[in-house]
């Protein structure tokens, strides 16, 4: 296959940049997470700010009725009042990844990217999580924090995380297993074991 994608949607703390970073370097590709954004930016004219205003979070209410009239699978024009809503925001970065996945091969973490590139058949995708034990001890070791502090980390990050999926995807469930080929547990195995297994599977999928 000429272009592939990659989506690792990740549990805060479970190595999942980790992989997908050490993944991207054995398959010799980019590792895009919020190098997106500027991408979005560059393509749209609009300030990197905005979008990552949201980026894996909501800025406001997710009942707006405003945002609601916005169709997710659309971009309005710059001429339009909407042009710099939440939603427009989403699918101006939705619709690079999706450009992305026509012209090169990469790996993209978060974004909601396995939704976005749900209907292509080039991709393969994949959830890293871990116990919360186990993200607690990496989030103290590599931020130095405390384990009270570890522990209020990975709850926000990874509400943000789940509202984020579930308001752009119009209600689905970040931790779906359905939504991906493959999810792993990070603390079952070593994280360069978990990058060999995925390795494996894609170079099995896409025939590399």
């Amino acid at each position: 296959m000429k272009n592939y994608a990659i989506t690792i949607a990740r549990g805060f703390g479970s190595g999942g940049k980790e992989i997908g970073t050490k993944l991207a370097q054995r398959l010799g590709i980019s590792c895009y997470e919020h190098q997106i954004l500027k991408l979005a930016s560059e393509e749209s004219g609009l300030n990197e700010a905005l979008f990552g205003r949201v980026d894996e979070r909501l800025s406001g209410s997710h009942l707006s009725k405003m945002l609601q009239k916005i169709p997710f699978t659309s971009v309005v024009s710059p001429q339009d009042k909407r042009f710099e809503s939440d939603i427009n925001l989403f699918n101006i970065h939705a619709e690079i990844i999706r450009k992305l996945t026509t012209t090169t091969s990469f790996i993209v973490l978060g974004k909601c990217a396995d939704y976005v590139l749900k209907d292509y058949d080039n991709v393969a995708s994949f959830y890293v999580e871990a116990p919360r034990s186990a993200c607690v001890k990496s989030i103290m070791n590599k931020m130095g924090v405390s384990e009270a502090q570890a522990h209020k980390l990975i709850s926000k990050t990874d509400k943000y995380r789940a509202d984020y999926y579930k308001y752009y995807t119009g209600g689905n469930y970040w931790t779906n297993p359905v939504n991906y080929d493959m999810t792993l547990n990070s603390d079952r195995i070593e994280r360069n074991e978990c990058v060999d297994l995925l390795e494996h599977y894609v170079r099995a999928k896409f025939k590399l």
